[in-house]
């Protein structure tokens, strides 16, 4: 059944953008508008029969290329829900499971921010953590959330954590110097680090609550997610070649991937590139990226400067090509699904698609050292499959 929908979906499209542009030679009057209505109009029916993946498609289709007009304005408060009438499915899976698994996250960083040395704070964190999160996930859902909106709420409070862990990084908040008889070392601040993550996470929550607030274009809120995180790998791999280190090093990582933030939802807006392409470009700097870092195995260079340039050459590349082999796709568009996006692979329904990871906030165990602390990090998911 997806594939008789996607292939309905298509065929539809395809013949009311031929019959707009094969019509505009014979009456030179038709304009923008008069092609967002009828797309409007086509969604309409979609929806009245209760196609809802097929008519939220048409509507984003006219919320990016038709923003100007009335439709385009129709379009956008259909997608965001203010009409009463839910059309957001796709984000519905995306923010329960983001939710739960954040608030799985807090039920043990509370815990750990408070300095808690035994086990039973983290049972009734994790006990409290999960349920709370599906349940704020599920009430958020209820509120007819375009993908973009969901994706400025989740991304955010994945931003927000990984900001507060960069700043009490950079600040050095907590980090004492303890001495053991002719023995000195550094006390990292554990308790202060979780509490950052805690407070940028619940942070980036609200702003993205606030931003979702509007209508925001699934294409933007992709493109600011992976301007993010390609301007993060970028800063960082400059400042290895800068021979930059320790909090400095951070620091122009932290700064490069704000920038690629705000710079991916500003070319995304004024480029009106469609999401998938955004997609489509992201996978090709990350098979750039893995290409290069096979180089570096073969070569098995003995400079860490020489594996990155390598790296980041490759992924470079890759992202040039990918804007070059893709500058058709904007023609097309395609419904949101909820198999892609959450990791790099994505398997399910009898297809593999491929996305850009949704980092989330994690645990790494202790070094070995005889301390049970437990370092807050961030993981990547490489493989998401469902049966």
């Amino acid at each position: 059944m997806g594939v008789i929908v996607r292939l309905g979906r298509a065929s539809l499209l395809a013949a009311a953008l031929l019959a707009c542009e094969t019509a505009a030679p014979a009456a030179a009057q038709i304009t923008p508008a008069d092609s967002a209505a009828v797309l409007f109009d086509a969604a309409r029916i979609l929806e009245a029969q209760g196609r809802l993946e097929a008519a939220e498609a048409i509507y984003q289709l006219i919320a990016e290329r038709f923003g100007q007009t009335s439709a385009g304005a129709a379009a956008r408060e259909r997608l965001s829900g203010r009409s009463g009438e839910v059309l957001g499915q796709s984000g519905r899976s995306e923010m329960q499971v983001w939710a739960t698994t954040f608030g799985l996250w807090l039920g043990v960083a509370v815990p750990a921010a408070f300095g808690a040395n035994e086990s039973p704070p983290y049972g009734v964190g994790l006990l409290l953590g999960g349920p709370a999160g599906l349940l704020a996930g599920r009430s958020l859902a209820r509120s007819a959330l375009s993908p973009g909106q969901t994706r400025a709420i989740t991304f955010g409070g994945t931003w927000g954590t990984w900001q507060g862990f960069g700043v009490a990084e950079v600040l050095d908040l907590g980090e004492d110097l303890v001495c053991d008889l002719d023995l000195c070392y550094a006390d990292s601040g554990t308790e202060e680090r979780f509490a950052a993550m805690i407070v940028g996470g619940v942070a980036g929550v609200v702003a993205g609550s606030l931003i979702a607030r509007k209508p925001v274009s699934h294409a933007v809120a992709t493109a600011a997610n992976h301007g993010a995180l390609w301007g993060t790998w970028l800063g960082f791999a400059s400042a290895i070649l800068s021979d930059l280190e320790g909090d400095d090093e951070l620091l122009v990582t932290l700064v490069a991937g704000n920038a690629g933030l705000a710079l991916g939802a500003w070319a995304a807006d004024r480029s009106g590139w469609s999401r998938n392409r955004i997609r489509m470009v992201s996978v090709g700097g990350v098979i750039g990226g893995l290409g290069g870092l096979g180089i570096d195995l073969i070569v098995q260079g003995e400079s860490e400067k020489t594996a990155v340039g390598i790296a980041l050459a490759g992924s470079l590349t890759g992202l040039v090509v990918g804007a070059v082999a893709t500058g058709g796709m904007d023609s097309t568009v395609r419904g949101p699904s909820d198999d892609e996006g959450l990791a790099l692979v994505n398997v399910g329904d009898g297809h593999v698609r491929l996305g850009m990871p949704l980092p989330m906030p994690t645990l790494l165990p202790p070094d070995g050292d005889g301390r049970k602390r437990w370092r807050p990090a961030l993981t990547v998911p490489l493989l998401r499959a469902r049966f």
